[in-house]
């Protein structure tokens, strides 16, 4: 195993607007052992109807966060072994640089929204989303993020606000649309509300069976009927680095109870949520440990849709964090990471795609367009 060093190199900078940290992370390797695909998926056609769709969504993971995980990780991840490559452009409504939850508005509702909004247009009106969508049409739905489950991107596909951080409200959403899989963090915000609700109580009677991080998420037992929830953390779920480790099982087994249910097929939305926080705390460790966990989600995703079959599977991130650049004395086994922000920036976002309906998100769309290309794939729509 390599033994890489992972430098931040924020110099104090002799000019005005250059001042600069300087920081060095020691880390060693590959934190996973690579999971090899067990066929070249460019091998295979994609036809038909997409029966599922597992939608992976690396928060703030554009091109520059893929590159410094792929050479971390030994120069190779999951995404170099998808057929279909393309690009989004992610700009908002209301700015050229987007936030999450206009960003994962645009993939769950197909409309461009004002920075903040969840689930709803630049007009602040409710729009049905895909899960939605899904849920009406006896598809079998869920959500796994390592966020809490009321954070930005997995609450636009079930949820409708204003304010991105209503997140009491937010909650109160879950009751609306019946998702059959969630795992995520905020407990807090539906058992301790200032309403004085208990959502969990409530959740538990319409028939789901809900864990908490008391539980760790292997020891949980699925219910044979009926629906599933697991919150992972009251508040923000831990870091990868600092012991949380679920995403992967909860991921695997998400799309295998979507699976079993007796419905049509399944959307599965997954949200590796803290690629993004390390590019706003512009630590490359952090950005690249959470980058490593997301790959080996996205590896079992397409060994699954390789056996399977009817699964499509689409990998993308709603904006980039931080404009992380790997500098030019950076090697193989020496990665040299500087970041410009702190904030999100407005480069295209990569968009790799496996299974039925693939062949349509080459090439250089809206962000939007995944919305729509998801849609086509499922057969909800034949434009």
């Amino acid at each position: 195993m390599k033994h890489l060093w992972v430098i931040l190199l924020l110099m104090l900078g002799a000019c005005k607007g250059t001042n600069k940290i300087t920081e060095t992370t020691n880390a060693t390797g590959p934190v996973f052992t690579p999971i090899p695909s067990p066929i070249n998926p460019a091998m295979l056609p994609a036809e038909g109807i997409a029966k599922n769709v597992i939608f992976l969504i690396g928060d703030g993971m554009g091109l520059s966060q893929i590159s410094a995980g792929n050479y971390w990780l030994d120069n190779h991840t999951a995404l170099e072994d998808f057929p279909v490559v393309g690009l989004h452009k992610c700009h908002s409504s209301s700015h050229l640089v987007t936030d999450s939850a206009a960003g994962a508005t645009a993939f769950a509702c197909g409309v461009k929204t004002f920075n903040g909004a969840i689930g709803v247009g630049p007009d602040s009106v409710a729009v049905e989303t895909i899960l939605e969508e899904a849920e009406s049409l006896g598809y079998a739905t869920g959500l796994v993020a390592t966020s809490t489950i009321v954070h930005a991107t997995p609450a636009s596909f079930i949820a409708h606000n204003e304010y991105r951080k209503n997140y009491e409200a937010i909650a109160a959403d879950f009751l609306q649309t019946e998702v059959d899989y969630f795992v995520g963090g905020g407990k807090k915000y539906f058992d301790r509300r200032e309403d004085g609700r208990d959502l969990i109580i409530e959740l538990e009677g319409k028939d789901y069976t809900i864990y908490d991080q008391l539980t760790e998420f292997k020891d949980c037992e699925l219910p044979s009927s009926g629906n599933f929830g697991y919150f992972s953390a009251d508040a923000d779920p831990l870091p990868f680095d600092a012991g949380r480790d679920y995403l992967v099982d909860a991921s695997e087994t998400g799309w295998t109870f979507l699976n079993a249910q007796d419905e049509k097929g399944f959307f599965l939305m997954i949200e590796g949520s803290q690629i993004d926080w390390g590019g706003h705390a512009n630590v490359p460790g952090y950005v690249l440990t959470e980058f490593a966990e997301f790959d080996q989600v996205i590896a079992k995703a397409l060994q699954w849709a390789l056996a399977d079959g009817e699964t499509l599977v689409v990998v993308t991130a709603d904006h980039e964090t931080g404009g992380l650049a790997i500098r030019e004395d950076s090697t193989m086994d020496s990665l040299n990471i500087e970041f410009i922000s702190t904030k999100h920036t407005a480069a295209m976002i990569p968009v790799f795609a496996y299974g039925p309906g693939s062949e349509n998100f080459s090439g250089i769309y809206e962000n939007t367009e995944i919305y729509n290309k998801l849609r086509k794939a499922m057969g909800f729509t034949t434009e």
